[in-house]
């Protein structure tokens, strides 16, 4: 690509996923590419804070175009992949891969490439949410409980319900002889008996 044909200033991304990773190769193809100014860190992709991307995105203006030697220097996913196109594209900026050429959004054919990959992820996501909530009624029909172990055993609550009810204990002292906040025995003693 020439410096010549680029729609704005290219700004490069390049990562490692070690410490023990060198960026120069990717700096190397950036600087060739023409990039004006290079965001580089050494940090494992699957990291959700990666602290020069954040920079990088901050930075974008109406004409950029980030540049990356490769898309998985970028994202870690399909889904993050969009999730960062989509900054890029608010931010009025083009994104463009190396050695993906169909992966640039500075042309008519990438944006479309990219638009049929949003397509791809979001009918993937509807297939994961069906596929999770007919997981779950399968498992309530067998009497898999979700969510948090209670704190209180059905007999703990009996015995907590006496102790409050019959013997006049405050909920402040029975919570402490079960070892659980008030609030807990409260909700507990609300709900109805089994």
């Amino acid at each position: 690509m020439s410096k010549a044909s680029s729609p704005g200033p290219l700004l490069g991304y390049a990562r490692a996923s070690t410490q023990g990773q060198d960026l120069a190769q990717q700096r190397a193809l950036l600087r060739e590419a023409g990039c004006t100014r290079i965001f580089e860190e050494k940090v494992s992709g699957a990291k959700r804070n990666r602290p020069e991307l954040e920079r990088l995105l901050d930075h974008l203006r109406a004409g950029d175009v980030v540049t990356v030697t490769h898309l998985d220097r970028l994202a870690r996913s399909t889904r993050d992949l969009l999730e960062i196109a989509e900054r890029i594209k608010e931010a009025g900026a083009g994104l463009r891969s190396l050695a993906e050429p169909w992966a640039d959004t500075t042309t008519p054919a990438g944006r479309m490439v990219l638009t049929v990959f949003a397509g791809i992820a979001d009918f993937e996501r509807s297939l994961i949410v069906e596929r999770t909530s007919t997981g779950r009624i399968a498992a309530k029909a067998r009497g898999v409980r979700f969510g948090p172990r209670p704190s209180l055993s059905a007999e703990q609550i009996a015995h907590a319900r006496q102790l409050t009810e019959q013997e006049g204990k405050p909920v402040a002292e029975v919570a402490r002889l079960f070892g659980v906040h008030r609030a807990t025995l409260y909700r507990a003693l609300a709900a109805e008996p089994v």
